[in-house]
């Protein structure tokens, strides 16, 4: 498909199926269910309903540096295939009526709550633990880099990553729009690390959490194979960050969890206890040839 050189807007908006690239299929623009499902729901007090996109990755590394700091943060991780419409089930929407994983439920209490939006989940969990929040002093700056990343990434992924990755063809202006923001927003990051260990120093926070799944990636050149066309060597602070965070054991398994892509070992498509991931990743699970 060659772009059109010229494209005018109709006077009203038609939702045309076809248009729309590699998840045409799947995004609609109204809300509500597509089909009645049921939601699993597992013995632990935290049930996550997921998949292992950046957003997602948010939530299980939070869950996993939560239980490695010694926390009574166990929570079973449901896998919802986002590309199977999953996230439109009955039970989903019921969750996250905005139809966007993460979702979580938390059963802890007298009556189970429902958080939705990954950045929301983290403060939830953070909150409720007294963890990865920081000094008190610093709140208004961790409140303001995470609130920073739910509103900037939308430019990396729903912008740059859709157009450069996914659309049905190359467009110019949304690209270089969309990489122009998106390296301002490295830059930032590369500018506000520069002599700092984590975003808020020398203590890793939820902050770090919510961006490092985004940008670390983008960083270390493993987002829409779009490292050399964003010059990523040049943020030198920002992946000298990323590779601190993703070193860390728990960020590790946490990254594994609700994982359908890569090699079968790192693949641990549900988790509902410890031993999950020398047992079930799908190496352990897929017929010998």
């Amino acid at each position: 498909m060659s772009e059109p050189e010229t494209y005018t807007p109709p006077k009203v908006w038609v939702w045309d199926k076809e248009n729309g690239g590699k998840w045409a299929g799947l995004n609609r623009p109204i809300a509500g269910a597509t089909h009645d499902k049921d939601l699993p729901v597992g013995s632990h007090p935290f049930q996550l309903y997921s998949m292992g996109t950046p957003n997602g990755v948010k939530v299980t590394v939070m869950f996993e540096e939560l239980l490695a700091a010694g926390h009574d943060a166990e929570y079973d991780a449901w896998l919802i295939r986002i590309g199977n419409g999953d996230q439109f089930g009955s039970g989903f929407v019921a969750v996250n009526p905005n139809s966007k994983i993460p979702a979580l439920l938390d059963r802890s209490g007298g009556h189970p709550v429902r958080v939705f939006e990954s950045g929301a989940i983290l403060l939830h969990l953070a909150e409720k633990f007294d963890a990865f929040l920081g000094r008190p002093e610093d709140r208004p700056e961790l409140l303001s880099w995470l609130m920073w990343q739910m509103g900037s990434a939308p430019y990396l992924g729903g912008g740059f990553g859709h157009f450069y990755a996914y659309a049905p063809f190359p467009m110019e202006y949304p690209i270089n729009r969309f990489a122009m923001e998106t390296k301002r927003q490295m830059d930032v990051l590369n500018r506000h690390l520069d002599g700092r260990d984590w975003v808020l120093g020398d203590q890793m926070s939820i902050a770090d959490i919510a961006i490092c799944p985004w940008y670390g990636r983008l960083a270390l050149g493993e987002a829409y194979d779009a490292g050399e066309f964003l010059s990523v060597q040049d943020y030198p602070n920002v992946i000298a960050w990323a590779e601190r965070f993703f070193a860390r054991p728990a960020v590790a398994r946490g990254r594994m969890v609700n994982r359908t892509f890569g090699p079968p070992e790192l693949q641990l498509w549900e988790r509902h206890d410890a031993r999950d991931f020398d047992t079930q990743t799908q190496d352990k699970l897929q017929p010998k040839g």
